[in-house]
């Protein structure tokens, strides 16, 4: 049985090579970051809008708290993939080349 470099591996798919998969893979996982912060402005926006609503006596109560929290819950995420990232690259910088 031969062993082959995943970079082997990457180019036998039928479609690609290996910088272009690179590429890629890489592209989608700065898009889903950029996603992620996106939505959590998105949702403190919301937050926002609707606080400001029940202020003015147009909104519900309800509704106020339920983005608030949605709000905080997208806000507690993107921190926590924040952090797991920031240990993943400490990790690898940790590491003897």
């Amino acid at each position: 049985m031969a062993i082959t470099s995943i970079g082997g591996m990457l180019t036998s798919l039928p479609g690609a090579s290996a910088p272009q998969a690179e590429a890629g893979a890489g592209n989608r996982f700065a898009q889903a970051l950029s996603r992620l912060v996106e939505d959590s402005a998105e949702a403190g926006k919301d937050a926002n809008v609707k606080v400001a609503a029940m202020l003015d006596g147009s909104g519900d109560v309800h509704d106020a708290m339920i983005a608030m929290q949605r709000a905080d819950l997208s806000l507690q995420m993107t921190v926590q993939v924040r952090n797991k990232l920031m240990n993943a690259y400490t990790e690898i910088m940790r590491m003897p080349v």
